[in-house]
């Protein structure tokens, strides 16, 4: 895992699918790897799907994160009997590079150092501020009752009283405000209610249903209502890998994080598709557009134009019936209600 200090990592030559990937016309015939790199960004610089990066970057399914690269890696392409082959050379102390074609070497590297699969920075926040609650939690969950002599705004340092059902085992609180629902579009259904986090309390004694405690973080202020969940304990994947659904998905993007409403690349959507149709984190899905309607000026009438990709998103989190995708790729403005299909 990235998480511990050091890393065992198995990069793999393909031996085989290389052949029905398009390789860029204009690809480098050397690249070094710079800091801030992810492998989205490598691999579109030599595939025209940058997303079909696995088949050039073999995965071993015994290594839970392969295709770990470096900055100050070369990566370049070669073609040997008529087949595109990747080698890395890596820089050492001792010598400018080592070239190492990409077959089954084992090699232990410091964890720190290995660069992102996507720009997980835009996504970290979202992931760790926000949390999809259903109604019943979201009606009861306990709740901040009163801040101290009166005051209804609390903040870090500030003690608070909240009112609900707690165990008596949990002593770690995290304070959320209740947002909007995520309301399928076509169903009317609501799939989940949005929670904002806004800070972060610590149990010091509890009376009944009525419990004092202190706020040791604060993300905005705490206002009375707003409630209280356990410490959640979800943890963002530090590396995704791509994929393709295994079935045909019928949804749409629901909405955008931030308020903008035009959506471009590296903004969060939420989708009205989930676990329900067998999506998971890494699925890779189109974003398409609806054809205009044109006049026909030769046979007459009006024509309706066929679907356009307009974008790739991926997804990284997933719920029942819902789920969030970062936009990778946008040819234009994308909008709430466009379609997803498989890429």
């Amino acid at each position: 895992m990235l998480a511990k200090s050091w890393i065992t990592s198995l990069l793999l030559l393909p031996s085989l699918a290389f052949a029905q990937v398009a390789v860029r016309d204009d690809y480098p015939q050397e690249y070094i790897v710079q800091p801030g790199d992810t492998l989205w960004d490598i691999s579109s610089l030599f595939l025209e799907d940058p997303w079909k990066w696995p088949d050039i970057w073999y995965v071993n399914p015994q290594i839970e994160n392969p295709h770990l690269i470096y900055p100050g890696d070369i990566l370049r392409l070669r073609y040997v009997d008529g087949q595109p082959r990747l080698e890395l050379a890596r820089r050492t102390a001792s010598t400018p590079s080592t070239t190492v074609r990409l077959s089954p070497e084992m090699r232990t590297l410091p964890s720190l150092q290995a660069i992102d699969s996507i720009p997980l920075d835009a996504i970290r926040e979202f992931f760790s501020r926000t949390r999809v609650i259903d109604e019943d939690t979201a009606e009861n969950a306990p709740y901040v009752l009163a801040g101290p002599q009166g005051r209804t705004l609390m903040g870090a340092g500030d003690d608070l009283y909240a009112r609900g059902s707690f165990s008596p085992d949990v002593q770690i609180f995290q304070i959320y405000r209740v947002g909007d629902g995520y309301r399928d579009p076509v169903t009317r259904d609501v799939l989940g209610i949005r929670a904002d986090y806004m800070g972060s309390v610590r149990r010091a004694r509890l009376d009944g249903d009525i419990a004092r405690l202190s706020v040791y973080e604060s993300a905005s202020e705490i206002n009375i209502g707003d409630i209280l969940l356990p410490l959640q304990q979800d943890q963002l994947d530090p590396v995704i890998f791509p994929s393709i659904p295994a079935a045909p998905v019928n949804g749409e993007i629901m909405a955008v994080e931030g308020g903008v409403s035009n959506i471009g690349q590296l903004d969060v959507v939420a989708l009205n598709v989930g676990r329900d149709q067998g999506l998971s984190p890494g699925h890779v899905l189109a974003v398409m557009q609806r054809g205009e309607r044109v006049r026909d000026r030769v046979e007459g009438g009006s024509v309706q134009l066929p679907d356009e990709q307009a974008g790739v998103l991926m997804i990284f989190r997933t719920l029942e019936r819902m789920s969030f995708a970062l936009v990778l790729e946008a040819q234009r403005p994308l909008s709430v209600g466009d379609r997803l299909a498989l890429s």
